[in-house]
């Protein structure tokens, strides 16, 4: 019975009994950090042994209580939210793992779903067409044709598969879609055999890293990898050492002029400094409710800027009004707070907590400013951006002063180094904020009114986070000055953001390589390459800011002091453009309405009537076309080397990389280069190239991926001798040839690959192809000075071994080329997953021999397990075969 566990009590809502498991049943548990108290409920309810699950609750207490990290407990959250770049490809793993157990004679239907898994289709829209009436159209007519297959079968695993439901394209993303459409705060738990009628905290884990956007509705979620993201939907509980908790008190309030977006970029640079990786983040303090709930989850959107797991604001009033605003049932909202109030939530909102550590905000301090060329934490003011793009320019090996004539709409302009070649208002991270939107357009009517307008040569991207954004900005009349500057809507998902900007303005492209060329978004991520391949600096900005720069034409002026461009009367100034707080809030009060949410939300369902006649097939297992270029069934169940001991003889270095390689950098994104392995591969099969596509739309198929994995075009691997992208020095033939042509080549030769890296190993988006494409290419380890949390956890889960450099070590100080073989001595992998094990690599170049000592990077005894098993592919298909053997032989 229920009442037999830990912390169970009985709640009546309505006249309804609920079973809640209360965190006060644990001693000292009411003066940690409330995220904490999350995971105690969770385990508590969700961890299947009563005494497993009160082991695992007090660990946490006691971590909480020291304000150190803590042993291993099972997170099962509530659902899984996925996008389609990164869930796509987790279907197809469900499909290829119902072929494996068909094959093992096994029923294929015991793959499936246990948890809500919700995929929104957001970021396949590229934004081909931009500043015309209907761009939002004609972009969605070449999103359906090019996308075809893997949208049929998207529909396909949603008529298959239980507990699956898709968004079509066209909606919104993931993120806003999450905090207006699908969160609830509080949620009935699925029952089980010995608990019916269960509430338990909404939790979260997706396959964006940028799903802590939910945070700031007091939703704990974070993001992982897809490996470990199907685990979860397939019913294995996400394995995790109990984090330490920061603190962040919050004080004062926001100048006026300063917005969340400016708050994030002031915490990624001063915590990427600090150094959070592996925590929870929790905002405190009175500063917390001088924030909105949309500003609050502009700033948890961030978290992986921050480098930290999750940034979590306790669920309050605010949060209430929130769900009361997006349309939320009134009952719904009642059993929230209800739930809330038994846990002891909303009470005091300044009750003492323990923190591991906690720094102080003063929001008062927060002044506008931007982030770049090249990382979130780069922050920098307006009037210092010229100073900072001339550094960045130099460093590119170009100096100021050099004029480029470009030819736009039969007009020639005389341009500099700094034009702006894209100004994007996009949605990952400031549409969630309905304020810094509304700014926007207020600025674009002042504009208008005084008669300054956007550059002819910059492309201007309006990609709103959902409907409920355009209504509002409909209502408030700005939809039409946004227009008249080029910003009209061009579609509803992640664009810029992801690298679907599309092509430069006729003339811009060409310039590229002479001229440098930049960007400016509203975005959260901003590395090399990402936002376009021709664009070489990139900077991020509330949507305002973005606006004002796309007036100007150039990063290379000081918007403090000098004007943006010649209006009817004299210069205009930034100044000039941008709205009071005041002038802000009367418009947002002048709007903001939940019928807005609630039309929007009945509209999503259904999607387009192109998409509702696209067919699909039929059956529990996936027909797969061979000749599919978009989705074809993956190898990795015939491909896996399970054992309980790993090592490696005579294994040669694939890349030799830096300090802060992103998984942008590894795995496969943006426009697929014209003379790339995978653009072979698509001529090959009669593809031209303006039929490529994005790499993100061809997650589905391996191949295209794997001949992808290292092809940044910025990507500066020490063995390619000088050369810049996905080249390497092919370990037999001794030439320079692409990674991927080298890693066939090391495979005919019989040769297992490692990689040797700096720090930060694997930071930046939760992409599952960052590690499943080096698996296929035959790589075994990782060599790094530090990993990424995510990176670290999806490598384990490829079978790929994580091993870190020891203290003070690196592959300078060692001595290492890349250009040895490298034998790693045997590890016992179940050890290592319950203890700190080193293991020993001796790398040999002909007479030449060093030897070094490395830590072996798993963390946990599940991680052992799947590492032990080959995957976590193959753990849980195994899994799920024996359960279901055990039950007929019962």
């Amino acid at each position: 019975m229920a009442t037999k566990r830990m912390g169970a009590s009985e709640l009546v809502i309505d006249n309804k009994k609920w079973t809640v498991f209360l965190t006060s049943a644990l001693e000292g548990a009411d003066t940690l950090p409330v995220s904490l108290q999350v995971l105690i409920e969770n385990v508590l309810r969700t961890v299947s042994d009563p005494d497993r699950a009160i082991s695992q609750a007090r660990a946490i207490v006691e971590a909480g209580l020291a304000g150190v990290p803590g042993p291993e407990i099972e997170f099962m959250p509530s659902r899984v939210l996925f996008q389609d770049f990164t869930g796509v490809p987790v279907f197809v793993d469900f499909a290829a793992m119902r072929d494996a157990a068909k094959q093992c004679g096994g029923d294929p239907e015991l793959v499936n779903p246990r948890i809500p898994c919700t995929l929104v289709v957001d970021h396949s829209v590229t934004a081909d067409c931009s500043s015309v009436p209907d761009a939002a159209e004609q972009n969605a007519r070449l999103e359906l044709e090019r996308n075809t297959e893997r949208f049929s079968f998207l529909k396909w695993s949603a008529k298959s598969f239980d507990e699956v439901k898709i968004v079509p394209p066209g909606v919104g993303i993931c993120h806003q879609l999450n905090v207006e459409q699908i969160s609830r705060v509080v949620l009935p738990a699925p029952a089980t055999s010995e608990i019916t009628d269960a509430l338990g905290f909404d939790t979260v884990v997706g396959t964006d890293s940028h799903t802590t956007t939910v945070n700031g509705i007091g939703v704990l979620g974070w993001g992982v990898g897809g490996i470990e993201a199907e685990a979860a939907a397939l019913g294995q509980p996400i394995s995790m050492r109990v984090p330490r908790v920061i603190g962040i008190k919050l004080t004062g309030k926001l100048a006026g002029g300063a917005t969340a977006m400016d708050l994030a970029l002031e915490l990624a640079y001063r915590l990427r400094a600090i150094g959070v990786v592996g925590c929870l983040l929790e905002c405190t303090g009175p500063g917390v409710r001088e924030l909105t709930a949309t500003q609050r989850a502009t700033v948890a959107n961030m978290t992986p800027e921050y480098g930290a797991t999750a940034t979590f604001f306790p669920p309050d009033e605010a949060v209430l009004d929130q769900l009361a605003l997006t349309g939320t049932d009134e009952d719904d909202i009642r059993l929230v707070r209800e739930y809330l109030k038994a846990q002891g939530l909303l009470s005091d909102p300044d009750h003492e907590r323990v923190w591991s550590e906690l720094i102080e905000v003063d929001l008062s301090e927060v002044t506008p400013s931007l982030a770049g060329p090249s990382r979130p934490h780069n922050r920098v003011s307006i009037a210092d951006l010229p100073k900072r793009f001339e550094e960045s320019l130099k460093d590119h090996g170009r100096t100021k002063g050099e004029s480029f004539s470009v030819h736009i709409d039969k007009h020639q302009y005389e341009l500099g180094h700094g034009a702006i070649a894209i100004a994007a208002i996009t949605s990952c991270t400031t549409a969630t904020d309905p304020a810094m939107m509304i700014a926007a357009g207020l600025a674009a009517a002042r504009a208008c009114e005084l008669g300054v307008y956007s550059r002819p040569w910059v492309k201007k991207i309006f990609a709103p986070g959902s409907h409920a954004t355009t209504s509002l900005l409909a209502r408030a009349g700005l939809l039409e000055p946004l227009a008249r500057q080029g910003f009209d809507v061009c579609g509803y998902g992640c664009m810029s953001c992801i690298g679907n900007s599309g092509p430069l303005l006729d003339g811009m492209e060409k310039l590229a390589a002479t001229c440098e060329l930049t960007s400016v978004l509203s975005g959260n991520r901003n590395f090399d390459g990402r936002i376009s391949p021709d664009v070489a600096q990139n900077y991020l900005a509330a949507p305002a800011l973005v606006f004002a720069y796309a007036l100007a034409g150039t990063v290379d002026r000081n918007l403090e002091l000098e004007p943006l461009g010649e209006g009817n009367d004299g210069p205009v100034f930034l100044r000039d453009l941008l709205p009071t707080d005041a002038e802000v809030e009367a418009c947002l009060q002048a709007v903001l309405d939940p019928l807005v949410f609630q039309s929007t939300r009945l509209s999503a369902q259904k999607g387009s009537q192109a998409w509702q006649d696209l067919p699909e097939a039929s059956g529990s297992t996936f027909p797969w076309d061979p000749s599919s270029t978009y989705v074809r069934r993956p190898p990795y169940f015939e491909q896996v080397q399970a054992s309980d001991r790993f090592s490696i003889t005579d294994a040669a270095c694939l890349a030799y990389l830096g300090d802060f390689i992103t998984t942008d950098h590894i795995s496969p994104a943006g426009a697929i280069g014209r003379t790339s392995p995978a653009a072979q591969y698509l001529r090959e099969r009669g593809y031209d190239e303006a039929s490529f596509n994005t790499y993100g739309s061809r997650r589905g198929n391996h191949e295209i991926m794997m001949r992808g994995t290292f092809a940044n075009v910025r990507l500066q691997n020490k063995l390619a001798q000088g050369k810049l992208g996905g080249w390497t020095l092919d370990p037999i033939s001794k030439e320079i040839v692409s990674i991927y042509d080298a890693a066939v080549s090391a495979t005919e030769a019989g040769r297992d690959l490692v990689i040797i890296a700096g720090k930060m190993y694997g930071s930046g988006s939760s992409r599952d192809w960052a590690a499943k494409g080096p698996a296929l290419l035959g790589v075994r380890a990782v060599i790094a000075e530090s990993f990424e949390r995510i990176h670290r956890s999806n490598l384990i889960g490829m079978g790929i071994v994580p091993l870190q450099f020891m203290p003070h070590e690196d592959a300078t100080t060692i001595g290492l080329t890349g250009l040895e073989s490298f034998t790693i001595e045997p590890v016992d992998v179940g050890r290592a997953g319950r203890s700190a094990t080193t293991t020993r690599v001796v790398a040999r170049q002909g007479e030449t021999q060093v030897s070094f000592e490395v830590r072996v990077c798993i963390d946990t005894p599940t991680e052992a397990l799947y590492l032990g098993a080959g995957g976590i592919l193959p753990f849980v298909l195994q899994a799920l075969l024996v359960s279901n053997a055990s039950e007929k032989g019962a």
